[in-house]
């Protein structure tokens, strides 16, 4: 009877297994080939460096009475345009149009081989599309390294910007100033040929999200994991070295005292993130990324800038409680 009844249940436990549902990884091309945008991307095609270069975006009309202003959305290093679908329905419903851009060696746009990443670069890069487009003055809205790129967009083209919104931004401390060790682009390549879902998940759920994870955090995760599964995986695992070494030497924190816009800082107090934090002394890395006291200090440091907090979120508070974050960022945006 023991027998026949551990028979009976290895063959239930077995018929469950083959039917739930194995996580399938996909494959996309090295500019997201094969990924679905949630709205119409359309490609600007420019020279950069001596070479053609195409940054896919997406124009959001206004859905809600529009009301003249243009909302630009950045996006950072482990995220795509794609990822800012909520934001973009939100602003959209505001009145704003939209534009969400992917930066040069990201996402869907060109993926060159030889090319010198800086903020300033891509910052130029994007003015250049704002003025394609037709916008003169935009409301810049940036997360993560794309809040460390807006900050160097207002900095740089200030008369472009008409309000930043910096959302946990990088840069908000020098890494390398504070004893993390430098690490060569050939050195984070080969760190970046090992990503996969799983490495991807591991440090998001580390640093981002406190050591939770909920399942809604895995579609922008298998977004990315597919470059690295794809065809043109060497010049994506590139692209996001050379990309790695661009932020930890450039900070944006020594130049706040010169920003002359308005601005307003949205900060997850839980976040952790602090790049090459994995590579610098215990005693050193446990005293990085601590975001409460970097979004007050930055606050502080950036004349008349507004700070809003969230304690118990992390990383990406528009994906961890967005209806929290859209209400906060709508009621900055028409102060």
């Amino acid at each position: 009877m023991r027998t026949a009844t551990m028979i009976l249940t290895l063959a239930a436990d077995l018929s469950m297994a083959m039917a739930a549902p194995a996580w399938s990884q996909p494959a996309y091309g090295p500019q997201l080939e094969g990924y679905a945008y949630p709205h119409a991307v359309q490609r600007f095609e420019f020279t950069s460096q001596g070479q053609p270069m195409a940054m896919a975006f997406m124009d959001v009309a206004p859905t809600g009475p529009a009301n003249g202003r243009t909302a630009v959305l950045l996006h950072g290093k482990n995220f795509c345009a794609a990822t800012w679908e909520p934001t973009i329905a939100v602003l959209a419903r505001e009145g704003f149009r939209v534009i969400a851009l992917d930066q040069i060696g990201f996402c869907a746009s060109t993926k060159p081989r030889g090319y010198q990443f800086s903020l300033p670069q891509l910052a130029d890069n994007t003015r250049r599309l704002m003025e394609a487009r037709g916008i003169g003055k935009a409301t810049i809205i940036g997360h993560s390294m794309g809040g460390m790129l807006a900050g160097r967009l207002a900095l740089n083209h200030q008369a472009m910007v008409e309000r930043l919104v910096m959302v946990n931004p990088l840069g908000l401390e020098d890494w390398q100033a504070a004893g993390v060790p430098y690490a060569t682009i050939d050195t984070l390549y080969q760190g970046e040929l090992r990503t996969s879902f799983d490495s991807i998940k591991a440090y998001q759920q580390r640093f981002y999200y406190g050591g939770r994870w909920e399942a809604r955090y895995d579609p922008p995760v298998a977004m990315l994991a597919g470059m690295y599964a794809g065809p043109g995986k060497e010049v994506v695992a590139w692209n996001q070295a050379q990309t790695s070494e661009m932020i930890f030497g450039q900070p944006i924190l020594h130049e706040f005292g010169r920003m002359t816009v308005p601005v307003t800082l949205m900060i997850g107090g839980a976040d952790r993130t602090a790049p090459g934090a994995n590579r610098a002394p215990p005693e050193i890395a446990a005293r990085l990324g601590q975001y409460a006291e970097l979004g007050r200090r930055a606050a502080a440091a950036i004349p008349g800038a507004r700070l809003v907090e969230f304690p118990d979120l992390g990383h990406a508070p528009q994906t961890e409680a967005p209806e929290r974050f859209h209400s906060a960022l709508v009621a900055a945006l028409k102060e």
